[in-house]
């Protein structure tokens, strides 16, 4: 995970190291560090986030390793999976 305000000091250089981590394919993904979602980097809802809560992810997997879920809006599939999944787990446990 890689924190946005961490790439740089200023806001454009900060933009240029993240133009070369996406063109090296370093960065895959983008987060919101105080939601705890991740999503696409082109997501409209994403690119709304104050620039301190957001964070890059270099796959799904290391996303959903540090405890964030799919975003609703672009990954829609994704996010409904989850959601299954977490409803299952949630049911069992009152159950018990």
């Amino acid at each position: 995970m890689i924190d946005h305000v961490e790439l740089a000091s200023s806001a454009f250089a900060r933009s240029r190291h993240l133009k070369e981590f996406i063109n090296t394919g370093e960065i895959q993904l983008a987060g919101n560090s105080k939601l705890h979602i991740y999503g696409t980097l082109t997501c409209s809802s994403g690119r709304r986030m104050k620039v301190a809560n957001r964070v890059f992810f270099r796959s799904v997997h290391e996303a959903e390793e540090t405890g964030y879920r799919p975003c609703g809006h672009c990954m829609r599939e994704a996010y409904k999976e989850w959601k299954a999944k977490k409803w299952r787990i949630d049911s069992s446990l009152r159950s018990q």
